[in-house]
Parts: structure tokens; sequence; C-alpha cells
């Protein structure tokens, strides 16, 4: 069995350029700043993995981008960028290509959930020698990390940004024969409640980007006057 790569899936951070749920509360360019936060701390964990990593960013377009992100991880990175289509489809694309350069173990995530932990993706590689499927649960009825050992069923008609898509997912893996072992609950920020949380869910984390959000959060609160009661 080959080691576990870390597929981190992400868009370039641009002003007003995705997060627009998170845009319509902060406004355009604060919301800028807090992709670019988010995007800082899956950095840093793709930096902590010890092993292969794949930096896959949403366009072609972005290649070079990804690839000076790369030069900062110990790791040895791949670049993929993603296919067109919806997430199922371009998570299905991009499964396809990394097993055919024989990366059989993969741990997807996104650049929105900071309260991932090294506790966490150690617990991912250990379920990936017991199950086919690993998933961390989002408090959102959503997966703040999704990890397979056998190629994904066709995830093109999930409820992708709905609070059905973490038992969706576990049904159509159990359908297709895929055993399947969920552990612990995370978040991702898409909404202004969870961007509020952050005070909360980063409070006690000592890593430097989870500390540079909270910062950033914390000042946002101030400027903008928004209650996190």
């Amino acid at each position: 069995m080959s080691e576990a790569t870390l597929v981190l899936v992400c868009k370039r951070p641009a002003a007003g350029i995705g997060k627009q749920r998170l845009a319509a509360n902060l406004g355009i360019a604060m919301t800028h700043q807090v992709a670019t936060a988010l995007l800082a701390c899956a950095l840093e964990d793709v930096c902590e993995w010890p092993g292969p990593v794949v930096i896959a960013p949403a366009s072609a377009e972005d290649v070079e981008w990804a690839r000076d992100l790369s030069i900062s991880i110990p790791s040895a990175v791949t670049i993929v960028p993603q296919a067109t289509g919806n997430l199922g489809q371009r998570l299905n694309a991009l499964d396809q290509a990394l097993r055919a350069q024989d990366m059989e173990q993969l741990v997807f995530i996104g650049s929105d959930a900071p309260g991932l932990s090294a506790a966490d993706y150690a617990a991912a590689r250990s379920a990936l020698q017991r199950a086919d499927v690993a998933l961390i649960p989002a408090r959102d009825g959503g997966v703040v990390l999704m990890a397979n050992r056998r190629a994904w069923p066709d995830l093109s008609l999930l409820p992708w940004s709905s609070d059905r898509l973490g038992s969706a997912l576990m049904d159509i893996c159990r359908v297709a024969g895929q055993s399947v072992k969920t552990f612990g609950q995370g978040y991702d920020v898409d909404e202004i409640d969870d961007f509020l949380k952050l005070t909360t869910f980063l409070q006690q984390d000592s890593r430097p980007a989870r500390r540079a959000l909270r910062g950033l959060v914390d000042t946002i609160i101030t400027t903008m006057g928004i209650s996190n009661a």
C-alpha cells in the first residue's frame, strides 16, 4: 500500500471571487483577506504533512500561482489543475488523474477548515488502513476532510453546499460497496456565523497561521462593530 497523499483543492484568492455568502456581510475586500488567511492555514497543514502533496488549483491558469505556493513546502509537490464541472465532477476527474500517477491513498481537503489538526490527519491515515473511505463530518452537515483508497463513485449528483452532503456521500460510497469510517467533527467557514465562531474555535490554537486568522477576525469584528454574541 502506498503512502497517503494530501490533496489541497483550492481557489486562488481574488477580490469578488468565492465566499459570496461571507462577502454579503463583510464586503469584498475583507472577504478577500479572510480567504487569504484561510488558505494560509491550509498551507500550514500541507507543510506538516509527512508525505507527498498535491495542490489542485481551480484552473490551469493558476498553475504558476500554485507552483509559487509549493516553493515553501518541504514535501514533494505535484500540481494538478482541476477540470471543469461541478465539485463532484472535478473531484472525480482529479481522483482519476492522481490514480493514473499511482497515488492510491488520497486525503482531500479544501482551504476553509482551519480547525483541522495533526491528530485529524493522523486519524485519516490510520482509518485508510481499515476502510475504503474516511470522512470528517462538518457541523453543518458537510465534510471537512474526505479520504479514499479506492476511486470515488460518481459524485456529480451529490447535494454539494447543503446540509445533506455528508450523509449523501456516505450513502453513495456504501452503495458502491465501499466501507466508510467517520471520525471527529469539524467546521468550515462559509457563513457569517462560521466566521464569528472562529474567535472561540481558534482561541487555544497556537499555530502561527491560525493565530493570524484569529487576529484578523478580531480586527474585522472590532472595525465593523459586529456582535459575536
